[in-house]
């Protein structure tokens, strides 16, 4: 097995290879077949998506011997020194900005770059992080950018284009380089596993996707880390979540369940789970609103999971329907905006135990709180017969205890006895015990009251 990192191994070599980058690499292939083939290039985009890499192929085509084109043939000297374990090309040079950026630096390139190439069609310029390279440099450099010799080709690749200035960036074919979406980047995952013949666990491609944030790059240098440590059952899914320090979906599960239920108890002991565990509170938090996300989602869309907008293997997929369906769209959206605006308080907090467990508190409490959304959690809740006080069963408003309240028997006239889970319970009970008007009512009309002295 190559020592090789994982990224470096299984780095394109073609425009073919290179994913989701359609809307760079189908131009970029279309010039190449038609021969116009512009002087100087700019490459822009987050780190990792393919940017110098698409240079290095870039150079690969226009120098290949059956070139320009978009598919090197891979048999000739220049593709082979600019294969992936080649030699690399002296008529293909790479240059690091954040250390070769300034005028000193550009007039020396200025002046190497008139002699023509040693053994190439043309003399490539890839310079990286060009943002790096100072306006003096810059303004070195664009005589020679803006009339190169024919045998002359730049190629700028750049994090932060707007840095690059415009005297430059106006002399030169501006390709702009996407993160990759999650879906296509979780199936390139896979297929290097199967290469690397190491079995992968359900659910544990969506984390070193979400890890990865979209980049090819810290993708691949997540899941080589990963089959790295793997035993003989390979990358398992409780290795995966403690080594990238994700939640552990039952404990996600568990508070989720008990925010629907009003189990307060519950909650905190997922609280205390999370804090003896070493699990960090910030962590858990982004987690949890995560998986808020996917409800409100799956609330929405039940099919979301067909659609690619959720991004879970199937038997997690279900148990999020299953409480997608148990909460009320109110409370979901309520609960969603607290733990993000807990998230966000959480930041330099000095306890985040303690930032967790108000954000906790509050999505338990809707009764505190008088606002607009939170009336309609309480409704949410009433309707599904939650209690939502979190406490002991309350009586209905309006209802006052008799004898039986206290423990003493019940006399001849009382209704019946008030059944257990909180003031709807009661009410209802109330309402169904009721005879005819004013008999055996007391204030509220509630059968078997106890009257109230006149003033």
């Amino acid at each position: 097995m190559s020592s090789l990192a994982l990224y470096r191994r299984y780095r394109p070599e073609s425009f073919a290879e290179v994913i989701g980058q359609e809307h760079v690499t189908d131009p970029l292939s279309q010039a190449l077949r038609n021969n116009r083939v512009n002087h100087a290039y700019l490459f822009s985009g987050p780190r990792g998506c393919g940017k110098t890499t698409s240079a290095r192929i870039l150079a690969r085509c226009l120098n290949c011997e059956q070139g320009p084109t978009p598919t090197p043939c891979g048999q000739c000297q220049s593709c082979q020194d600019l294969a992936r374990s080649g030699r690399g090309s002296i008529d293909v040079i790479e240059i690091d900005a954040a250390s070769h950026g300034g005028v000193d630096d550009a007039r020396d390139l200025r002046e190497k770059a008139f002699f023509g190439p040693a053994s190439s069609r043309y003399k490539i310029y890839i310079i990286d992080e060009a943002h790096m390279v100072t306006s003096a440099g810059f303004n070195a450099l664009l005589k020679v950018v803006e009339e190169p010799p024919e045998h002359l080709k730049f190629i700028f690749a750049t994090t932060e284009p707007e840095k690059v200035i415009g005297t430059i960036r106006s002399r030169t074919h501006h390709y702009p380089f996407r993160l990759v979406p999650p879906g296509t980047l979780r199936e390139y995952l896979g297929e290097v596993c199967a290469q690397e013949g190491i079995p992968v666990a359900d659910g544990v491609l969506p984390l070193v996707v979400r890890a990865g944030a979209g980049s090819v790059r810290d993708s691949m240098s997540v899941m080589d880390q990963l089959l790295a440590g793997a035993a003989d059952d390979g990358v398992t899914y409780a290795m995966a979540t403690s080594l990238l320090g994700y939640t552990d979906g039952s404990l996600l599960d568990a508070v989720v369940e008990a925010f629907a239920a009003g189990d307060g108890a519950a909650a905190f002991e997922v609280v205390d789970t999370v804090i003896e565990g070493g699990n960090d509170p910030r962590r858990f938090v982004a987690d949890l609103l995560e998986r808020l996300r996917d409800l409100v989602i799956l609330a929405a869309v039940p099919d979301a999971a067909e659609k690619g907008l959720i991004d879970a293997p199937v038997d997690v997929v279900e148990r999020m329907q299953a409480q997608a369906q148990v909460f009320g769209a109110a409370e979901l959206s309520r609960a969603a905006d607290l733990v993000n605006a807990g998230l966000t308080e959480m930041r330099g907090a000095t306890s985040p135990r303690l930032q967790l467990e108000l954000i906790c508190a509050r999505v338990l409490l809707p009764a505190a709180y008088g606002d607009e959304r939170s009336v309609m959690a309480r409704l949410d809740r009433i309707e599904r017969g939650v209690n939502f006080s979190g406490g002991a069963a309350a009586p209905a408003m309006g209802y006052v205890p008799g004898p039986e309240a206290h423990g003493a028997a019940p006399g001849p006239g009382a209704g019946p006895a008030v059944p257990p889970g909180g003031g709807l319970a009661a009410a209802r009970a109330a309402v169904r015990g009721a005879g005819p008007a004013g008999a055996g009512e007391g204030v509220g009309g509630a059968p078997g009251a106890a009257p109230v002295a006149p003033a």
